[in-house]
């Protein structure tokens, strides 16, 4: 990757809808080269696909919790695999520090999320849990912009 693939993962992360043409413009690009950049790109697992980027509060979703658990020794792909199943759930992570995972998930109201976590607590292996209801998003950048050294 060099800084023209840079620019154009930039320009895709501004509008993923955006034409191969209007990227050309925009970067002073010939439209073969950025079509053939991004296929490229494509190809090497770098772009993995395109999303829309969805407001879950405006479709009712306005209940943001992050939940860290503490899982038995050795069975931490075991419980994840396990929760990840679950429609609320949006990301896991395995982390360091008092939990081994961390859990970001969204829900309608205050029964979704006490059904949830009770749900949680009884999955096998599951120890102990700490819910953390987010009252504001300061920043949440879907957009990275990446930058070359």
């Amino acid at each position: 990757m060099d800084k023209l693939d840079l620019k154009i993962i930039n320009a895709l992360n501004e509008n993923a809808r955006r034409s191969f043409r209007d990227i050309s413009r925009k970067l002073k690009l010939s439209l073969t080269t950025v079509a053939n950049r991004i296929k490229k790109l494509e190809n090497e697992g770098i772009i993995l696909g395109y999303i829309p980027l969805i407001n879950l509060d405006y479709i009712g979703y306005n209940l943001l919790v992050i939940i860290g658990i503490r899982i038995a020794h050795g069975k931490l792909m075991e419980v994840e695999r396990k929760i990840s199943k679950n429609p609320h759930v949006y990301e896991i992570y395995d982390t360091t520090g008092d939990w081994d995972a961390i859990i970001i998930a969204r829900f309608k109201g205050r029964d979704e999320l006490n059904k949830f976590i009770k749900g949680v607590l009884a999955v096998e292996h599951v120890e102990r849990t700490m819910t953390y209801l987010v009252l504001n998003v300061v920043k949440d950048e879907k957009r990275a912009m990446l930058s070359y050294k």
